[in-house]
């Protein structure tokens, strides 16, 4: 017999099966001997009030034995060798889960990727502190993986109408992840086991007839005419001019600006997209855990590290906290040169001495204009749709500029900021290329200053010490969505201009996110494969 509980229970219980199952025997007049097991299909805390509880979900297996998976797994079958096969551009999570995807259709995936394989891919990361120096094909956002490779691993996503969410993390687990993503609130794999999980999903598609070609960078489209304004691609070709033939899943992350470009020469349909831009701040993580677990002992022995989530309205727009990191680190995550970006990842225990979040200001299209006059951008991208991308790139330029031309990023302590005033000295950072004083609330553009300036008021108000000069401000941080969308069919997935060519995940304007990207990988699959 199963029985599904629902309960709320207090930390130390939560943290120990054998007085949990006494719990819930005792209050579900259950015989503790006939009690065999739990399932936990959801966990979530609220820390609302003084007393932090745990709201929790369960499956009670009463006299009887709880299943050994709890999950449903996949058989990749081997392609025949007279397979069609389709071209997937970049091996991030949408590229990898339409790779997957078409094998199960009994399409050959060629899936080319600019960047290395994760493993030789994490030694150009950790050369960026010690050189000052990025590889333009292998950092922080290319390479296998994508961006989300050396991230918190975060799978926590609304995109609940964009297919089986629950399908994506049982492909995970079936790849390496822990069980744990089945049922937490707020799932995430840590940048300690993401690589692991991605080697796996490469052995996969490689063991059932794929080609992964790494440090191979697509140069063009192989675009034919039909029709004046209408195109068909007909493959790819590679910057050492190497070509692959079928249709293309556009699958290359946020970050690609040369294919946006690419496509632009081509006289391509691309449409400018809303995007959000600020800085990392970073807090103690004690400090945190103190605010949110309303305790001067913090979270105590049973609470992971605490996170937190910010929003508001200022002057028209929307300034949020993004991406939050709890225990992590801020890191580098440029991928050219004369350009500071950062980011925030934290490892699976989430047991750093800091936290970080992006705090970022909403930018809309019709903005960049306004901008525009307080920041040099490139006068060519102005009014075109890679108006916001220019955005983008100017500020990382300036943020190079005050940052000594270097990946150490501007600085500045949070208080000081709000204030106005430089900052003497700054506190201890995690990030490794290193931080110098700057005045953020000088040169960062008004549009997005004062908005930070004024929401950093009201997030102190709300939460009383996360307004301190302990936090410090790091910039700038860009990279939060693509700043282009490429066009599609809403049936076909299909570029309406390009027959053939299928934008997908968050490269494409389409995604957000780990979870939210395999999902658009493999819609824009399964649309593939449709048609052929």
């Amino acid at each position: 017999m199963i029985k599904n509980i629902r309960l709320r229970v207090r930390p130390e219980v939560w943290h120990d099966a054998e007085r949990l199952e006494e719990l819930i025997a005792r209050e579900n007049a259950i015989e503790r001997r006939a009690l065999c097991g739990l399932r936990i299909l959801h966990e979530s805390i609220d820390a609302r009030q003084r007393q932090v509880m745990i709201q929790l979900e369960v499956d009670a297996y009463i006299n009887e034995l709880p299943p050994v998976e709890r999950f449903e797994t996949v058989a990749y079958r081997p392609v025949p060798s007279d397979a069609p096969q389709a071209i997937v551009v970049g091996a991030g999570p949408a590229g990898l889960f339409a790779s997957l995807r078409l094998i199960q259709g009994g399409v050959k995936p060629v899936l080319l990727e600019r960047g290395k394989n994760v493993v030789e891919r994490r030694r150009d990361v950790a050369l960026i502190a010690r050189t000052q120096a990025v590889d333009s094909d292998s950092n922080y956002c290319f390479g296998e993986g994508g961006a989300g490779a050396f991230s918190d691993g975060k799978l926590f996503t609304r995109s609940k109408k964009r297919g089986n969410v629950y399908g994506i993390l049982q492909r995970l687990c079936q790849f390496g992840a822990d069980t744990a993503i089945l049922s937490a609130s707020h799932p995430h794999l840590g940048t300690d086991r993401l690589p692991r999980i991605i080697k796996a999903v490469r052995e996969e598609i490689l063991r059932c007839g794929g080609e992964i070609h790494f440090g191979t960078a697509m140069q063009d489209l192989l675009l034919t005419c039909p029709h004046p304004g209408e195109f068909r691609v007909d493959g790819v070709v590679a910057q050492d001019g190497r070509e692959w033939h079928g249709p293309v899943i556009l699958a290359t992350g946020h970050s690609a600006r040369d294919v946006y470009r690419m496509l632009f020469s081509h006289s391509i349909p691309l449409e400018p997209k809303g995007i959000a831009m600020g800085v990392r701040l970073e807090h103690p993580q004690a400090l945190i855990d103190r605010i949110q677990y309303h305790s001067p002992q913090g979270r105590g022995s049973y609470l992971p590290a605490a996170e937190y989530s910010f929003v508001t309205q200022i002057d028209g727009r929307g300034v949020y906290s993004f991406c939050m990191c709890p225990g992590g680190v801020v890191v580098p995550s440029a991928t050219g040169p004369e350009q500071v970006v950062v980011n925030g990842m934290s490892a699976s225990t989430r047991s750093g001495r800091f936290c970080n979040a992006a705090m970022v200001v909403e930018i809309r299209p019709e903005d960049i204009a306004a901008i525009s006059a307080q920041i040099e951008l490139d006068p060519a991208l102005l009014h075109t749709p890679l108006s916001v991308l220019a955005l983008q790139e100017a500020l990382e330029r300036v943020t190079w500029l005050n940052g000594n031309r270097s990946q150490q990023c501007p600085a500045q302590r949070m208080q000081d900021f709000v204030d106005g005033r430089l900052s003497d000295t700054l506190p201890a950072v995690s990030y490794a290329p290193g931080a110098v004083a700057s005045p953020l609330h000088f040169w960062l553009p008004r549009f997005i200053g004062q908005r930070l300036r004024s929401a950093f008021s009201v997030f102190g108000r709300n939460a009383r010490g996360f307004l301190t000069n302990d936090a410090v401000l790091l910039a700038s941080e860009t990279r939060t969505s693509s700043p282009v969308r490429i066009p599609r069919d809403r049936d076909l997935f299909t570029h309406p201009s390009v027959a053939g060519l299928y934008p997908a995940g968050e490269g494409a304007g389409f995604a957000g996110g780990i979870v939210s990207a395999a999902l658009d990988g493999e819609k824009c699959a399964e649309a593939l494969l449709a048609k052929l």
